[in-house]
């Protein structure tokens, strides 16, 4: 006989291996006492004698209970049997031939409402219409914050920083950092490289592999513990360990003075700008001084008046004052240690810049910009699923899942329209952002567009009446978890791959593009804008597409044309 007849596409007990499936069909002469004696005989046959390694310790009373539960008596595949007997060992199994049972060849509505829940009814043209639902893992959003997906070469991680003010704006006006008079980058001086002077502090763990592998959950990862914020010495305590953070190295080279090293993105030997840190263990009153060695762009907003962006923990409990803007002799200049990622004598920058920590003992962060997790996102989202009025025309769907298994949301707003011609005459506005991990202003720049199109406004509501909009408020997940500046776990630019990206290495990028594809079969799409940041320009603006085509060249260009007017209007020129 073929016990393997056993394995089909019928879910059953969980004593059975995970993707295992049993058949109970053309079983009318058998009983569930006779089924479970002979499938367990089997079981132990091919357990001690074939692959003992490929079998569970099965449970004979649950599975017993399993197979009375699934309806023996009820299941019918066509001619499919559950025994095909082999005349040489049990001619009487052979003699005994089940009869098929008759089924019908029409289904009615009652028993599909009865049978399944796959099932579900619109209207169309004034008519109830049965259609598929969508499969749950497109679409099914969770109702908590999920733990990010590290690589594998992470081994350790630390809690999420205590940061309870973190989308709170300061209350007064930060101004810009003026240079002195006769100030000149070029005569700063230059750093040792060969001595490597000081001690070392701080030092992140190395990646263990040179290219992504695969990743696990958080759970499976060791939890850090973060240094005291007090210490009987003067030396400051570092850690970068959490989610979004970016500090290598750290070294004492003075009494209040520490230099400190960038890691690149993972997998690259490149892309460092984005960092955000912690330091405890400090001390009021001194002045120390940081320089960052090993930035690549050879200009910066921090020689325009741009300051290191800090936090402090006892700030935010007894002032109720959470990221400012501080700092001063503030420099970003080029040093003499070349770069091992190009040919040429190409060298890296640094940043300096000086500051006095307002508490002894306190728990501080510096940032290059408003940090923006991929935690603080899901929680965004939540905030709206469970808002009873946004829910009604906001619809959060899974896009894909990034190269490390993390999720890629899209949203959907637009009044539900109540005819199906009404609604096929919006058009579409797509707007995307954080394709560039470090670039977290476009983050924010995305969560306010989300809260003014979601909002109660007179034009939010005119926008919702005539268009559909597509979201996605974060295409690169994997680098805004590990701390990339640029890349994402594939080592590559995703910004650089829209031409013909590749599924399985830029998933992201594929599933905006062929999203894009289907609405175009279906709408016009008047507009797709693609939020970032930059550091080296000021201000608000916007690059456009050059169309080819003459008769489409001016039409890209009216949206960046009217934006100076708009923005006139809202902020303030310095």
């Amino acid at each position: 006989m073929n016990p393997h007849n056993l394995l089909r596409n019928v879910p059953t007990s969980p004593d059975l291996l995970p993707g295992t499936y049993l058949c109970l069909a053309g079983n009318e002469g058998r009983n569930e006492a006779e089924l479970t004696s002979y499938f367990l005989s089997w079981y132990q046959n091919e357990k001690l004698h074939k692959n003992p390694m490929c079998f569970p310790m099965y449970n004979p009373q649950r599975l017993s209970d399993s197979l009375a539960l699934s309806g023996a008596n009820d299941w019918d595949y066509g001619k499919t049997r559950l025994w095909k007997a082999e005349e040489e060992n049990d001619p009487a199994l052979a003699e005994k031939e089940p009869d098929p049972v008759r089924r019908s060849s029409t289904i009615s509505m009652k028993d599909i409402n009865s049978r399944t829940t796959q099932v579900t009814f619109g209207y169309q043209d004034g008519k109830k219409v049965p259609k598929l639902k969508e499969p749950r893992s497109l679409y099914c959003v969770p109702r908590s914050v999920v733990p990010p997906k590290w690589p594998v070469g992470i081994d350790t991680i630390c809690p999420p920083p205590l940061i309870t003010l973190k989308h709170q704006p300061p209350p007064f006006t930060e101004e810009f950092y003026r240079q002195p008079p006769g100030h000149n980058p070029r005569i700063l001086e230059k750093i040792d490289t060969d001595r490597h002077e000081g001690k070392v502090v701080y030092q992140q763990p190395l990646m263990r592999f040179p290219f992504y592998t695969r990743s696990r959950s958080e759970q499976s990862l060791e939890i850090g513990q973060y240094p005291s914020c007090k210490y009987d010495d003067d030396i400051l305590r570092f850690e970068s360990r959490f989610e979004c953070g970016n500090l290598f190295r750290a070294r004492k080279v003075g009494p209040y003075e520490y230099e400190l090293e960038l890691r690149w993105d993972y997998y690259t030997m490149k892309h460092t700008q984005w960092f955000y840190f912690r330091v405890s263990n400090t001390i009021a009153g001194p002045t120390y001084k940081f320089t960052i060695t090993n930035l690549l762009k050879s200009g910066s907003l921090y020689n325009e008046g741009m300051r290191p962006l800090f936090y402090s923990e006892q700030n935010a409990e007894t002032k109720n004052l959470g990221w400012i803007r501080i700092g001063h002799n503030i420099h970003y200049y080029k040093n003499n240690l070349r770069r091992k990622d190009c040919k040429g004598e190409r060298y890296h920058y640094s940043l300096t810049w000086q500051c006095q920590f307002p508490h002894t003992g306190d728990v501080s962060y510096f940032a290059h910009c408003y940090p923006y997790t991929y935690s603080d996102l899901q929680a965004d989202l939540l905030d709206i699923a469970n808002d009873p009025v946004k829910s009604q025309y906001v619809k959060q769907r899974i896009l894909c899942h990034s190269l490390g298994g993390n999720m890629v949301h899209l949203l959907t707003v637009t009044t539900p329209s109540s005819h199906l011609a009404e609604a096929k005459q919006k058009r579409a506005v797509v707007v995307t952002a954080r394709v560039h991990p470090g670039e977290t202003n476009s983050s924010y720049m995305m969560r306010g567009f989300i809260r003014y199109i979601t909002g109660s406004s007179p034009d939010a509501k005119v926008l919702r009446d005539n268009f559909v909009f597509k979201i996605v408020p974060m295409l690169n997940p994997d680098g805004v978890i590990v701390g990339n500046y640029r890349s994402s776990l594939a080592a590559r630019d995703l910004n650089r791959n829209y031409k013909n990206p590749i599924k399985d290495a830029y998933p992201s990028v594929w599933s905006v593009k062929a999203m894009i594809r289907r609405m175009l079969s279906e709408r016009e799409v008047v507009l797709y804008c693609d939020l970032h940041g930059h550091s080296r320009k000021m201000n608000v603006f916007m690059y456009g597409c050059e169309n080819k085509d003459p008769s489409l060249r001016l039409r890209e260009r009216v949206f960046p044309l009217k934006l100076p007017f708009i923005v006139s209007r809202l902020y303030i020129k310095w």
